[in-house]
């Protein structure tokens, strides 16, 4: 049967040629498209134009695979995400960060990267930042792979600084050197600049303790250990700003919030984060930055983020071939450096050599990876947001000057123990 039909074909193709007749071939049928959904709060709001090109240049180099991307402003994302997690509508992959990630990898949510990766012949893990690699696996599994890390740094107005004649930040400045400066400059600063910023909250606290010498939870996660006199110097220390004038209150800062007054030239020094390099790159004075000023010891945030695939995915792969391109290839690592997104976890040395020559402010881009050197780890458990809730309650009460700083921390470790005696 397959011969003569052969046989045939090739005769109607003769007969063709002879009478000037066209044969068109079927046309091939074409490659049947996967769509995934990425789901991300990094992007938003300075990122989501870099974020675009990252998903064009991988939907060329895989042109079956379509990448859905959505975005929501950190505070909203976490709430949308469980929200659709427990409605069984999950994205395919979501950010995470490494707070959140214990939560969701201890409730099923996550995909063990491992039943993807072992069948990618090309994938090794040592092309990530080995602790960036490393914290996103629990009980020896796989549940992300790194996409950034970053830390905090002072960022700092050099123009005021210069106006003012105080010395400029340096890398061996320690609280003593911060309060100096905070007091020479709020005395010669215009009247609604202030000499400093640094938020109250968890996020903060955690890491002041640690450059206090405090320990946040015991070894075994079962009590709160920040209200001994660690915690006691951390707090005091964060709490003297605004009570000495230094930093604006809330109502001195009205509608602005902490960028918005950086950017506006209202703070000589401003604690925050190097995924904030961007936004500020075209503000009208001279800035740069410094590693952040330690007390009895040196400590700097480590943050990261991954992208996780969900346990519910239907298309693992592609999921995973996504994954890895975000996270690792070299066309999506140069966009975010060029963009100034945080910094790519990438082990390569050459794309990190870009971050650190680049043409945009601040000049001492060393001094982020400098601030890698002392990393002080949040705290996570699996009842995270409780536990920030709580502590950032009794932290506001001691801002505000409604309880004093002990009293805070007292209440605020009793609702901790409280919290950890669920876990």
């Amino acid at each position: 049967m397959q011969r003569n039909a052969r046989k045939k074909f090739t005769a109607l193709i003769g007969i063709a040629l002879m009478t000037g007749i066209t044969v068109v071939a079927a046309p091939a049928q074409a490659a049947k498209k996967t769509t995934i959904t990425y789901f991300s709060f990094s992007a938003s709001p300075d990122h989501i134009k870099t974020l675009n090109s990252i998903v064009a240049a991988f939907e060329k180099k895989n042109p079956t695979i379509n990448v859905k991307v959505e975005n929501a402003a950190y505070a909203d994302y976490f709430t949308k995400l469980k929200t659709r997690i427990a409605a069984n509508q999950a994205p395919d992959t979501f950010e995470l960060d490494y707070q959140d990630f214990v939560t969701y990898a201890d409730a099923g949510a996550l995909l063990n990267l491992g039943t993807v990766s072992a069948k990618d012949k090309s994938f090794n893990k040592n092309i990530y930042y080995g602790k960036a690699y490393d914290v996103f696996a629990q009980n020896g599994k796989q549940y992300g792979l790194p996409s950034s890390y970053s830390t905090v740094v002072l960022f700092y107005n050099k123009d005021l600084f210069n106006a003012a004649g105080v010395a400029l930040p340096n890398s061996s400045w320690d609280w003593s050197d911060e309060a100096a400066a905070d007091k020479a400059l709020a005395a010669k600063l215009p009247s609604g600049t202030y000499a400093d910023f640094q938020p109250v909250q968890f996020w903060e606290f955690y890491k002041v303790l640690g450059q206090a010498g405090g320990q946040f939870l015991s070894a075994n996660k079962k009590t709160a250990l920040f209200n001994k006199q660690p915690g006691i110097n951390a707090l005091n220390w964060l709490v003297s700003k605004q009570t000495n004038g230094w930093k604006p209150t809330p109502a001195q800062m009205g509608t602005m919030d902490d960028g918005a007054m950086f950017a506006a030239g209202k703070l000589a020094m401003w604690h925050s984060g190097i995924w904030e390099f961007d936004a500020m790159k075209n503000v009208p004075f001279k800035w740069d930055i410094a590693v952040e000023p330690g007390g009895v010891t040196p400590g700097n945030h480590f943050f990261a983020n991954d992208v996780s695939v969900s346990s519910k995915t239907k298309n693992a792969d592609a999921a995973w071939k996504w994954a890895k391109f975000l996270t690792s290839d070299a066309s999506s690592v140069k966009l975010m450096i060029d963009s100034s997104w945080e910094i790519p976890a990438t082990s390569a040395k050459a794309p990190l050599a870009a971050y650190l020559n680049s043409p945009n402010p601040p000049a001492n881009r060393q001094a982020v990876f400098d601030a890698l050197k002392n990393p002080v780890v949040p705290p996570v458990i699996r009842q995270q947001s409780q536990m920030q809730d709580a502590v950032n309650a009794w932290l506001s009460k001691a801002l505000d000057g409604s309880v004093s700083v002990t009293d805070a921390l007292n209440g605020a470790a009793s609702d901790v123990n409280a919290i950890l005696a669920k876990e």
